[in-house]
């Protein structure tokens, strides 16, 4: 079998930089996703996946150790550099051979696997909220909700050691491997995912171009990254190790294109992204909490560089601790989606009943 590649990445709709990376270096396939502030996040990632590209290129060690070396790299230039004080990234690489795949994984960007129409995730995010899953304290629909979701617990650059996760995982012909930053996984739900995967078989470029797509449609908070990876029939280029032709465009090239068209067109750019963001947000809705009552809120409940995205649109006057006292009830504080404003309307409504009910049944029983 061979490997045949595609790749994107983007902005996003809100953040003014692109933190993310990717390595297209066949059989070396990797994504990373920093963090830190100003251009820390982007030096933590680039800088990350240029080491373990130069590693693998020496041909010394595994890609484990070619990782946490990676992590002692970013550790050091964060101690020895204030402007990079504290910074990090997420990375999770494979190498392609003609019958498997093997992946090391720091953070909480991911690998999936779509085998038989069926997706599964071949690694485990290193946040919080997942080890809050693992013990059985949220589920995970809980978990795809949580306002702590993003924490990560584990990172690449951040402490002078790291585990690294190892995964070795068999490759079939016809198999699609997705390697993505959160950037695409907090945007777009696991089956929205799978069905544009399996709407561009044999089109890895167009899959991961879609991908990326998806996220900003949804709103694109974050940096997006999407590496997809087609395991194809055929003869690999040198021995038991696939080579892949490589129909992505690189992150450089995306980037001299970002900024052409910003010294271009700079306030038409800013104009059409913010009139269409607005036009997005403007038709969210959603039933939170503020200042102790059940709100419904218009917007979405995110706040990007502390920039609040939503607003209250109506005080319901509803005990926001009672009704969280509802099972029917209990993402109230993170906020409850709605389609539109007669849906929250309604959404309030029910609780109005059921608390209605439950002072009833109290009412009785006191009797």
């Amino acid at each position: 079998m061979r490997i045949v590649a595609g790749v994107a990445t983007d902005v996003g709709r809100v953040r003014e930089g692109n933190e993310d990376a990717f390595v297209v270096e066949p059989p070396l396939y990797a994504v990373a996703d920093g963090m830190g502030g100003a251009r820390a996040g982007e030096v933590a990632s680039q800088l990350a996946l240029h080491t373990i590209t130069e590693l693998w290129k020496s041909g010394v060690g595994s890609l484990e150790d070619e990782v946490r070396q990676a992590n002692d790299v970013v550790f050091a230039r964060a101690g020895t550099d204030e402007r990079y004080a504290g910074m990090g990234t997420t990375l999770t690489a494979a190498v392609a051979s003609a019958e498997a795949i093997h992946l090391a994984h720091v953070g909480d960007s991911r690998a999936y696997l779509v085998r038989a129409g069926a997706l599964r995730q071949l690694t485990n995010d290193h946040t919080l909220v997942d080890r809050m899953v693992q013990a059985g304290e949220i589920t995970r629909d809980e978990a795809d909700v949580h306002p702590h979701r993003n924490v990560l617990i584990r990172a690449l650059g951040t402490e002078p050691r790291v585990d690294v996760d190892a995964y070795d995982i068999g490759l079939l012909e016809g198999d699609r491997v997705l390697l993505c930053s959160d950037g695409l996984t907090t945007m777009v739900t696991e089956d929205q995912i799978l069905a544009i995967l399996q709407a561009t078989v044999g089109k890895p470029q167009d899959a991961a171009d879609r991908l990326v797509r998806a996220a900003n449609r949804a709103g694109g908070i974050d940096n997006i990254t999407a590496l997809v990876l087609d395991a194809e029939a055929g003869d690999p280029v040198a021995g038991s190790v696939a080579d892949a032709p490589v129909v992505a465009v690189v992150t450089d090239r995306r980037r001299l294109w970002r900024w052409l068209g910003v010294a271009v067109a700079a306030v038409l750019v800013a104009t059409v992204a913010y009139t269409a963001f607005r036009s997005y947000v403007d038709n969210q809705w959603y039933v939170g909490v503020s200042n102790g009552s059940v709100a419904i809120y218009q917007g979405i409940p995110a706040a990007p560089f502390g920039i609040e995205l939503s607003h209250v649109d109506q005080d319901t006057g509803l005990d926001a601790a009672a009704v969280e006292q509802l099972a029917t009830f209990p993402g109230l504080a993170e906020g409850i989606n709605a389609d539109s404003r007669e849906q929250a309307l309604q959404i309030v409504e029910t609780m109005r009943q059921d608390l209605g009910d439950l002072t009833t049944r109290h009412g009785d029983g006191a009797m």
